[in-house]
């Protein structure tokens, strides 16, 4: 059966996830994630591709970036994971694949999800019991957008841009987010989502999606939605 072809849009943030081989360790020492975090700034530049947030896992990776081009997101990864593979070859004299397969991805709605994806990565170390706040881990994006830590990787979105005037005052109101639990329909929307390779947002946007790309980009009957000229335009999203 052939691979189900990636839902991916021109600026039309995306959140990933790489997985180590049977779900086993990708990261080992602390140099590790350094030189992974080096290498996704490198690459994500020469790929414009923006990174939003991400967090490094023991075994797993999540990022949300987005790309004023479509191939943007697959050119960071193939280059990224390949780098970092032959960096952990050579540095622990290993060999074979270190990667799960394919990344699992989903193009996210930007107004009531974005930033609820957002949390999500940065929450992960705390669902995982790895600390009881996501500012105690230090390989994700949360310090750099809660508080202001410099990072090179990161360009913040629009909608995190909004949320202040300033950088002190877009901190604390992000911060603010984190005092909450993320819903956990919504932890199930963006799980779903990504592991199907599925649009996660509202119904307008799947279907926004869905006729831009000419297929289905939800669960449910397959066959290729009705194509139309969205108000004349050409351009849906």
């Amino acid at each position: 059966m052939p691979r189900r072809a990636r839902i991916v849009l021109p600026n039309i943030p995306v959140h990933l996830i790489q997985r180590g081989n049977n779900r086993q360790a990708c990261f080992f020492a602390d140099e590790d994630y350094r030189a992974y975090l080096c290498w996704l700034d490198e690459y994500a530049g020469a790929s414009q591709c923006r990174v939003h947030a991400y967090v490094l896992m023991t075994n797993h990776v999540h990022l949300l970036i987005s790309s004023p081009n479509g191939s943007g997101p697959s050119k960071l990864m193939k280059a990224l994971g390949q780098r970092y593979v032959q960096y952990i070859n050579r540095t622990y004299q290993r060999s074979g694949t270190l990667w799960d397969g394919r990344y699992r991805s989903c193009l996210t709605q930007d107004e009531g999800y974005l930033l609820a994806c957002q949390r999500y990565i940065e929450l992960n170390p705390v669902r995982a019991g790895l600390v009881v706040h996501p500012a105690e881990y230090r390989w994700s994006s949360y310090r750099a957008n809660a508080q202001g830590e410099a990072s090179s990787v990161l360009q913040p979105h629009a909608l995190y841009e909004a949320l202040g005037q300033d950088a002190e005052a877009r901190q604390a109101a992000y911060r603010e987010l984190f005092r909450n639990e993320l819903d956990p329909g919504m932890v199930d929307a963006i799980r779903h989502a990504t592991s199907s390779n599925y649009a996660l947002g509202n119904a307008r946007f799947a279907e926004q999606v869905g006729l831009a790309l000419g297929r289905r980009v939800t669960r449910g009957k397959s066959g290729r939605p009705r194509k139309v000229d969205v108000l004349g335009s050409g351009v849906l999203l």
